[in-house]
């Protein structure tokens, strides 16, 4: 049994369960998604009662079909979208195995191009770079000039490159 639905105007009288079954047909003709062909039917039939209210309808059958048409239009465009995108692996902000592994190669080979270092160099570039302290200050505590801790400092990082180079590294390497 049909219901009917009164819209604003008394004479206006439309059986919308039928023209919801009647998309409905039309639309399990044009897609095998029964979902989504009930999704687009309840629509066709909300968006029809709005414009019901809004404005003078001539068939409404003919505008359901023709809504039903734009709607599987959008909604396969929506799709192709989603699944269109690029099969890209997610970046990961973890270190790749291949950049930890250089880096521990690279740890070894300051290591222990620091431990061939003479005992008063090494001190002076592990205060300075590994520690952040000042020239000034590594100077008081070492009782040299700031000269001298400045030409440690020069040796220092010297020996520390030529390491890295003889193993085929740069400090370049360091930043990558």
């Amino acid at each position: 049994m049909a219901t009917h639905c009164s819209i604003d105007a008394p004479d206006d009288v439309t059986d919308w369960h039928g023209v919801q079954d009647a998309v409905l047909r039309y639309l399990r003709h044009r897609t095998t998604d029964r979902q989504n062909a009930n999704d687009v039917a309840q629509e066709v039939v909300l968006r029809l009662i709005d414009l019901r209210r809004r404005q003078q309808i001539g068939s409404v059958h003919a505008l359901a079909f023709r809504i039903a048409d734009n709607l599987l239009i959008d909604r396969a465009r929506q799709q192709s979208r989603m699944t269109d995108l690029p099969d890209e692996e997610i970046a990961c902000a973890a270190p790749s195995a291949e950049r930890i592994v250089g880096s521990r190669q690279m740890v070894d080979i300051l290591s222990r191009a620091l431990r061939r270092m003479p005992p008063l160099r090494r001190e002076v570039i592990v205060r300075r770079r590994l520690n952040g302290q000042s020239c000034a200050a590594i100077a008081a505590d070492l009782s040299l000039s700031s000269a001298a801790v400045e030409k440690h400092i020069a040796r220092g990082l010297t020996d520390l490159r030529g390491a890295l180079e003889r193993n085929g590294l740069g400090l370049e390497d360091l930043s990558a």
